[in-house]
């Protein structure tokens, strides 16, 4: 199978924090379409206003081959799909596939040979290929590296952050074959100037993607055990992360609460993925229970200093 990159059509599965901005930087170079099933935020995009800001009204403007829909029908079209629905947990902290099911259905009505799916949501390794394909499979007949081809490109954008925006944050993809690889890895360079990372397999980059998040939740669960053992000592934790902090390769995390749609979420994927292979994780768990707890800890602190 050839690909055509000078005949790229591209439908965007989303328009949240994660589709919008990317179907916005597609949008000033191909024809793009911006799917997603909440009426009233097409309508407002249509408007021309992003209410999570991560878009301006002028970069919204700047997007002239970028339109919107909620109509299944008008991506049909496309040739090359890019799906960006959250990934959340749920009961049992959980993955919570939902979103998802309902993205690979939906896409597996229009599907058509030749055609590319590029996943960007934060999944496990082997969520791809095990779960989403058999959706796009079953619902369009069609079989993957066949008919049609698959990769996986893990979105990296930081809400609100103003400073590292989609075309500046380096992009690791893959793809389910070779070729599908490469021409995914050509289609991003287009947008990204920060450049790319083609990762060797669609498991790889949904690894890459989840450690990220998990990474980052183990180092801030250190730092808050260790604040909670030098209150205990009765010494500044601040004092010794900055004393610490005179070694080059000490690392600097600080303490505090850990929210938002990523970081409390994304290791549960990972430990979900590593119970159902028989490995029951123990330092990752361990970081999420310590970070899960620091409200109650934060709290009872403000509580013990208002009424001393």
């Amino acid at each position: 199978m050839s690909f055509d990159i000078n005949n790229l059509k591209i439908g965007v599965i989303g328009l949240g924090y994660v589709g919008l901005p990317l179907g916005v930087e597609f949008g000033k170079h191909y024809p793009t379409v911006g799917f997603d099933i909440n009426a009233a935020r097409v309508a407002e995009l249509e408007d021309g206003s992003d209410s999570t800001l991560e878009c301006s009204d002028e970069e919204l403007a700047a997007a002239t081959h970028l339109e919107y829909t909620t109509d299944v029908e008008a991506i049909r079209d496309c040739n090359v799909y890019i799906v960006t629905v959250p990934t959340p947990i749920g009961d049992g902290r959980r993955p919570l596939l939902t979103p998802l099911r309902a993205a690979s259905t939906t896409l597996g009505k229009v599907l058509k040979k030749g055609d590319i799916v590029v996943y960007e949501s934060t999944v496990y390794p082997g969520c791809t290929e095990e779960f989403c394909v058999p959706l796009l499979e079953e619902g369009s007949g069609l079989t993957m590296n066949e008919d049609f081809y698959v990769g996986y490109s893990p979105e990296r954008i930081n809400p609100g952050d103003k400073e590292h925006r989609l075309p500046t944050i380096l992009k690791v993809t893959s793809g389910s074959t070779p070729g599908a690889a490469t021409f995914i890895d050509e289609v991003y360079a287009t947008i990204i100037t920060a450049g790319t990372h083609k990762a060797s397999s669609i498991k790889v980059a949904e690894a890459a993607k989840v450690i990220e998040n998990t990474q980052r939740d183990v180092n801030i669960a250190l730092v808050n055990e260790l604040a909670m053992i030098f209150e205990r000592v009765d010494i500044d934790t601040e004092e010794v992360l900055e004393a610490a902090g005179t070694k080059w390769n000490f690392l600097p995390f600080r303490p505090g609460l850990v929210g938002g749609h990523c970081i409390g979420v994304d290791p549960y994927y990972l430990t979900y993925k590593a119970e159902q292979l028989g490995y029951h994780p123990q330092m990752i768990l361990a970081g999420r229970r310590i970070n899960d707890n620091m409200a109650v800890y934060v709290a009872s602190r403000v509580i013990k200093a208002m009424t001393a």
